[in-house]
């Protein structure tokens, strides 16, 4: 039985049949408009076309995703609620925290003053913004999201916040000279973090499957890029990380090693990064996947 599955859907308005193992990472796809199957990392060339063969017609090319062509990006003119450009790190984490400390402020202005033996709920409201695990969480974002705006220098596009069907999000999306990576930010302030693949432990929290969300993120990006993502774990100010050198498919890095991805290349030309950043910070492209 073959470790490869073909699965039909329709995306950014072709019909495609994407190929994928059976953990749901893609590795090709077959786009029936075109005529062309599109390869990524993880499976070769002679089995992906050995498992597309009932669905394949006439003539096929084969090869790596094509990046997008200047006519291409003529059609990106995007108004300005669709540009993902702009989004600071933690946008969304910025819009419900900014929503709960107005919420705590507008109590505390028609409360009356509280009494001496008692805690108002407007206190007790500010305290739950203050205390808010989110706030560790935007802050992480940032941390994550300032160094890797830092690597504009080295010829990399970043973007940041990117919504997804069903409420989820890319913490941030990185194109550059060493391919596109989607980093997911994880807080570790002064705390041990153990990796034990998928699941992550951070101090004495539950252990949480952040690798196997990490790969998903990238999934959902190769699909809405047609380019090949891989998954970036980005561990903010732990006190220890213990990580094998490498889990399948999934680069772990402290925030402070961030800045080594400046020294890598040979993935991307400059024109091939402009195209997918023009393609990545369009909202639209992230509706389908």
């Amino acid at each position: 039985m073959s470790r490869l599955r073909v699965t039909p859907t329709h995306g950014q308005g072709r019909g495609r049949l994407y190929v994928s193992l059976r953990d749901g990472t893609t590795v090709a796809w077959y786009d029936k408009d075109t005529g062309r199957v599109s390869l990524l990392s993880g499976a070769g060339r002679d089995e992906v076309l050995s498992v597309l063969a009932p669905y394949l017609t006439g003539e096929v090319t084969v090869g790596p995703p094509r990046v997008p062509t200047p006519a291409d990006l003529d059609r990106l003119s995007l108004h300005p609620d669709d540009d993902l450009a702009p989004n600071r790190p933690g946008e969304a984490l910025h819009a419900e925290l900014d929503a709960l400390g107005a919420a705590a402020s507008a109590r505390s202005s028609a409360s009356p003053a509280p009494s001496t033996s008692s805690t108002s709920p407007s206190s007790l409201l500010s305290r739950r913004w203050r205390q808010d695990p989110r706030q560790a969480e935007l802050l992480a974002q940032e941390t994550v999201g300032d160094r890797l705006d830092g690597l504009e220098g080295a010829g990399w596009r970043v973007l940041h916040s990117i919504p997804l069907p069903g409420a989820a999000r890319i913490d941030h999306l990185a194109i550059g000279p060493a391919g596109v990576l989607a980093v997911r930010t994880l807080p570790a302030r002064k705390r041990r973090v153990r990796v034990d693949d998928p699941m992550v432990r951070v101090g004495r929290a539950a252990p949480a499957p952040h690798l196997r969300w990490a790969r998903r993120a990238a999934e959902r990006a190769s699909r809405a890029l047609a380019a090949d993502v891989r998954p970036v774990l980005a561990v903010v100010e732990p006190a220890r990380l213990d990580a094998p050198p490498m889990p399948t498919g999934v680069r772990i890095l402290r925030d402070t090693e961030i800045a080594v991805l400046a020294s890598l290349g040979g993935v991307l030309k400059p024109a091939d990064i402009e195209s997918l950043y023009a393609t990545a910070r369009d909202r639209h492209s992230w509706l389908r996947v």
